[in-house]
């Protein structure tokens, strides 16, 4: 892991398991993902940007989880699903997706699946 990965991590360093089992999932199923760490975000591409993580307050916080990760994918169509805490179109077409994850659990086959549809559609965006 690298320092910048390190250093976003200061702030909630519980939720550092939570990332690195996001970060396993998604390098296994796609290994030539490009992660950069950030002050605010982590992100994972492609060819684009398909998802990042992060500690963006899309609930209250008394609603997060302790630790809580931010997972946001880029979709083509708004996901309708109560897990998803808020989605916003900031370009026609493109759907941005936050979905708030607590325990590794929370990354099951249906946020694996979500993870594929954004990984594919960065393909040919």
């Amino acid at each position: 892991m690298d320092a910048n990965t390190l250093l976003f991590f200061q702030q909630q360093p519980a939720a550092l398991p939570l990332y690195e089992a996001f970060e396993k999932a998604v390098v296994s199923k796609y290994p030539d993902t490009r992660i950069k760490a950030q002050k605010t975000q982590i992100t994972f591409s492609n060819k684009h940007i398909f998802a990042c993580v992060s500690f963006l307050r899309v609930k209250k916080k008394r609603e997060l989880p302790d630790p809580y990760l931010v997972i946001t994918l880029g979709m083509p169509y708004p996901l309708e699903s109560s897990r998803a805490a808020a989605k916003t179109e900031p370009y026609p077409g493109r759907w941005t997706t936050h979905i708030v994850i607590g325990k590794e659990e929370d990354m099951d086959e249906e946020l694996l699946g979500w993870l594929a549809e954004a990984y594919n559609f960065a393909q040919i965006k």
